[in-house]
């Protein structure tokens, strides 16, 4: 990178740099990494991370990731270990140690913890030979890349790959979890992500919120209905059953003798509904490409359990 080059130029050979380091990585994988992965899956109690400077941000990156993916995980501060907190790494634990030269003092005194009692350790370096790695029971090498900034120091490159590598770690555990979109939703009840994940049951109104009417009843008794539920629908029900929906344009589409007509005679039957399993986004969807307002939700037998309005999806944070 020279001073002649536009930052666009630039931006594209760091980026350049350090997607070679990632291809680099991923070709040189060890097969060592299933080993590691069978130590941590095998812990009882938590995987701790930890590193000092940018590989500390990196490591409480990764240990937030585990944490959410179904792997209990903590971030220990090195510096905060050796003043109380080895307190919190047990003998049944794992630590993955992060140090881009493998020599950082302040890791020392967890390396000398883990040994003490017999905890699994991995190491995540750039160099075989260090302290670290040579302690560690697993090593995870980093590739000898150049870091992508102009004078080759400050940490780009090592600390991408090394966030690359956890994630990698991450996710191969979700998965010989059995993680599911489940698991994942109660993690993350909250934000865009939660309410990606909300299903229709977490919304719905139900039991005496809920409007409804018979066949038999008159007009009256069902506008009453529909004001005082306020969804601007009502739901004609037969045995529990959901057998159709009177909604606002049912009722304009019958303004003649309207009050002298049922709620059967003006009724649209067979209508559109979503089970209580379905995601709440689902149900938005079928709203607004039906352009509707409201969705009954039916069990498998057709037996109605809910109503969702598209206020409740909009509520949510489902867009």
């Amino acid at each position: 990178m020279t001073v002649s080059q536009t930052p666009t130029e630039i931006a594209r050979e760091v980026l350049r740099i350090e997607a070679e380091a990632l291809n680099t990585l991923r070709d040189g994988l060890p097969e060592r990494f299933d080993q590691v992965i069978t130590e941590l899956l095998q812990v009882r109690g938590r995987v701790i991370v930890s590193g000092m400077g940018k590989s500390g941000h990196i490591a409480a990156k990764i240990a937030a990731t585990m944490a959410s993916t179904g792997t209990p995980a903590q971030y220990v501060h090195p510096g905060e270990a050796s003043h109380g907190d080895l307190g919190m790494i047990t003998d049944q634990d794992a630590v993955i140690l992060i140090s881009n030269s493998g020599e950082t003092r302040e890791l020392a005194d967890i390396i000398a913890h883990t040994r003490r009692f017999s905890i699994p350790l991995v190491a995540i370096t750039k160099k075989a030979d260090s302290t670290l790695a040579q302690q560690a029971d697993h090593l995870l090498e980093l590739p000898n890349a150049p870091e992508a900034c102009a004078i080759g120091m400050a940490p780009t490159t090592s600390t991408t790959c090394t966030l690359a590598l956890g994630d990698a770690l991450a996710v191969a555990m979700m998965r010989m979890r059995g993680f599911e979109r489940e698991n994942f939703m109660a993690f993350h009840p909250g934000g865009t992500l939660g309410a990606q994940l909300l299903k229709v049951s977490s919304v719905m109104h139900r039991g005496d919120a809920l409007p409804i009417v018979a066949a038999e009843t008159d007009m009256g008794e069902t506008l009453l209905e529909m004001t005082a539920k306020g969804f601007g629908v009502a739901a004609l029900v037969e045995n529990g059953m959901l057998r159709g929906v009177i909604t606002d344009g049912d009722l304009r589409r019958n303004l003649d003798h309207l009050m002298s007509r049922t709620a059967g005679e003006i009724a649209t039957y067979n209508p559109r509904s979503i089970s209580p399993d379905a995601l709440l986004s689902e149900a938005l969807g079928v709203m607004n490409t039906h352009k509707i307002s409201a969705l009954f939700a039916v069990d498998d037998a057709g037996q109605l359990q809910g109503l969702v309005h598209i206020h409740d999806a909009l509520r949510a944070g489902v867009a």
